[in-house]
């Protein structure tokens, strides 16, 4: 008896468990290009216009103080060939000499600034960065996830993130199931009448040409503006 009660219960719980089962919905899967949304949002358009106007301005300023450097080694030159004039005096030469050794140093004080400049820059600049696309792709994901469950969804896919081998997560996908056009429409309905682009402001009228050792300012992931 209890043995065909135990049977009873074991019949009973497997029973539920496919029942359960059989009630629980399909799960519909979508895919989304999050690189392509990202790329494509008129937010980013405008942040990285103004990603490349502040770079420009820092590159005009990093070629301004390249400039001066440039006369400091001229002014560093005449006063050692001063001091190897033949007609000096012991004491005339000894002060050229002093004077040549001051302009070196503020030759490399100068060389110095355009350096550390150049490097907290572009610090700043792909801090900016980062910290814009942080937000973006959080903002991004939001609606995408509202337009797949709109949908019906159970499962969103990024068909743009790479794996540790360098492909993406989704190998194929119907593009039935590709969702990306739709939270594209979704993410710039809000997009303002399009205006000119911010112009640098402080921006020299005419930046003289760099230098072959000026350094450059550039911010990983924003291309320069052609």
């Amino acid at each position: 008896m209890k043995k065909s009660i135990h049977s009873l219960s074991m019949f009973a719980a497997l029973a539920l468990t496919a029942l359960v089962a059989q009630a629980q919905p399909a799960p519909k899967l979508l895919v989304v290009d999050m690189a392509k949304l990202y790329d494509s949002h008129y937010k980013t358009e405008e942040q990285n216009t103004k990603l490349r106007a502040d770079e420009q301005i820092a590159q005009q300023e990093i070629e301004k103080m390249n400039k001066d450097g440039n006369a400091l080694v001229d002014e560093y030159k005449g006063l050692s060939e001063q001091s190897n004039n033949p007609a000096l005096t012991a004491d005339a030469k000894g002060k050229s000499q002093n004077e040549a050794q001051r302009k070196l140093e503020e030759i490399q004080k100068k060389k110095n600034d355009i350096s550390v400049f150049a490097q907290n820059t572009q610090r700043s600049l792909q801090q900016r960065l980062q910290t814009f696309r942080s937000l973006m792709l959080e903002e991004i994901s939001k609606i995408a996830t509202d337009v797949a469950k709109r949908k019906g969804s159970t499962l969103l896919l990024d068909k743009a993130g790479p794996t540790l081998i360098g492909v993406s997560n989704v190998i194929y996908a119907d593009p039935a199931y590709d969702i990306t056009d739709e939270v594209m429409k979704e993410i710039n309905k809000d997009r303002p009448a399009a205006s000119a682009a911010p112009a640098p402001t402080a921006a020299p009228a005419a930046a003289a040409p760099a230098a072959a050792d000026s350094p450059k300012i550039t911010v990983p992931g924003v291309s320069p503006k052609k």
